[in-house]
């Protein structure tokens, strides 16, 4: 047969993370097999027998040729080689008068192992990953056929979630249609129509989801099942080796969802932007995709922080997750996945994203509107995107800038003589408290040691100017207790 142009035009591509050469032209070598296997375990792949590194086609011996394709066959059709055996046979094809041996390796729909070690791909290489706990864990959960997310928690009901959250999201679906179904339902009824209420297989008992906890539960209940839960925002435009604005976010994906906007909003410009003949604000439109994304997209079952980055000259987000592929994605050839329907689901009803695949789309869209460039989104087991900046972003806010300026003459006034913090650290951390922020956080800020002295002269004198107030005011001395600007 002679060889086929899609399969010429593999091999001027080079070898990537599907694709693999081997020289082999008189026997089968103990790596093929290993490649089997990472191809297998992540995205499939075709490996090119014949053929060196550089793409150079040398061809198998032709009197070689049936004694490799038999030893291929009977090595991974046996399970102390291969497990579970994989059913392939090499494929001959000619070439200049060289003779090349093709397999294709689709993904397995469960872990493969070679010899009783588990490999990966990863870029070019081949990877064993058999005593990495975390990668073995990551592969098992890609594999898997049921969501992370759909986990059951029998021992809660729908009677421990936040009822004020549900209601929320009740009241929100009006973003989307005047008379939405959910605006009818007891809550109850809302996480049942979301897949949010389930069975648990194992041991037949009904409870509600890790999603359902993730989006409607306290703060509590969040970290006692996903005790990693957490998503750092972080603005790095002045100071670049620590940061100048930081938000810890550790709570349920809606309030999550309203912190990161505001956190995006209080550092990034509005630039003036036209669609068309409209004036629209790109810059909350990119905010919107990127961080219903960061958090809708996830894969839970990862400690991997999530986090959006502002910087001078970009915006990126990270976040764990089950990919599907590896490597820069597409937008013409992109297929979306579903990673967390239920999530995903919640989201699209509420208003706080649209149909799966179209946030990208939107990304490209917007980005080229706020600074004429293209984002970027990379695959992988980290999910990342990075949406380029012009300068006039980021240029006049942080803690230079107009905005901190004027806080800071309105600061100086009330307090100047109280607070044992200069005028530009006590405006830097009164900007830090747009948000709740606890003791230990604004002390962090301000790089103080002693915890007494901050709340004499930092907390107390900000309370009593009204610059602060907490967040419990009833309970001066709560564990729980934040302060916030006023």
């Amino acid at each position: 047969m002679i060889l086929p142009s899609e399969l010429l035009t593999l091999i001027e591509q080079g070898e990537s993370h599907t694709i693999e050469f081997k020289k082999s032209t008189t026997d089968i070598t103990k790596d093929i097999y290993e490649t089997v296997c990472s191809f297998s375990n992540r995205d499939g792949g075709h490996i090119f027998l014949g053929v060196k590194d550089g793409g150079s086609i040398l061809g198998v011996r032709p009197d070689c040729i049936d004694r490799m394709k038999k030893d291929f066959v009977t090595a991974i059709n046996n399970e102390n080689k291969m497990y579970p055996p994989l059913y392939l046979t090499p494929l001959e094809y000619e070439w200049d008068g060289k003779i090349i041996l093709y397999i294709h390796v689709p993904v397995s729909p469960s872990v493969c192992r070679c010899g009783g070690r588990i490999y990966d791909r990863n870029h070019e290489s081949d990877i064993d990953i058999t005593n990495n706990e975390g990668l073995v864990y990551q592969l098992y959960a890609r594999k898997q056929d049921t969501y992370y997310v759909n986990k059951v928690f029998p021992v809660f009901s729908v009677s421990d979630l936040r009822h004020d959250l549900i209601d929320r999201a009740r009241k929100m679906t009006k973003a989307r249609t005047e008379h939405h179904p959910w605006r009818d339902m007891m809550d109850e009824e809302i996480l049942r129509s979301a897949g949010l209420i389930l069975t648990d297989i194992t041991s037949g008992k009904e409870g509600i989801t890790l999603a359902a906890i993730l989006l409607f539960g306290t703060d509590n209940m969040i970290l006692s099942v996903l005790a990693h839960h957490k998503t750092d925002a972080i603005f790095r435009v002045f100071n670049t080796d620590r940061y100048d604005d930081r938000d810890v976010i550790i709570t349920n994906l809606l309030d999550s969802y309203d912190r990161l906007i505001t956190f995006g909003e209080r550092h990034l410009n509005d630039l003036f932007t036209m669609d068309g003949i409209i004036s629209v604000s790109a810059r909350d439109k990119i905010l919107r995709e990127i961080v219903s994304n960061l958090l809708a997209h996830r894969d839970f079952s990862n400690a991997y922080v999530a986090k959006m980055v502002i910087e001078k000259d970009r915006i990126f987000t990270e976040n764990s997750n089950r990919s599907h592929g590896f490597g820069l994605l597409n937008l013409s050839t992109f297929e979306p996945f579903p990673k967390n329907p239920p999530i995903s689901k919640v989201f699209r009803e509420i208003g706080l994203a649209d149909e799966l695949g179209s946030g990208m789309r939107n990304t490209y869209k917007y980005t080229k509107l706020y600074s004429g460039t293209e984002p970027e989104f990379t695959e992988g087991d980290v999910f990342r995107t990075i949406i380029p900046l012009k300068k006039a972003a980021t240029v006049t806010v942080g803690p230079t800038g107009r905005m901190n300026t004027q806080v800071s003459t309105q600061v100086t006034t009330q307090v100047s003589t109280q607070v044992k913090l200069s005028a530009d650290k006590l405006a830097a951390l009164t900007k830090f408290c747009s948000v709740p922020r606890s003791r230990k956080e604004m002390q962090e800020f301000c790089s103080i040691k002693t915890t007494e002295y901050f709340r004499k002269h930092i907390i107390n004198p900000m309370l009593q100017s009204g610059i602060i107030k907490q967040t419990i005011p009833d309970k001066p001395n709560s564990k729980n207790q934040k302060y916030v600007k006023v």
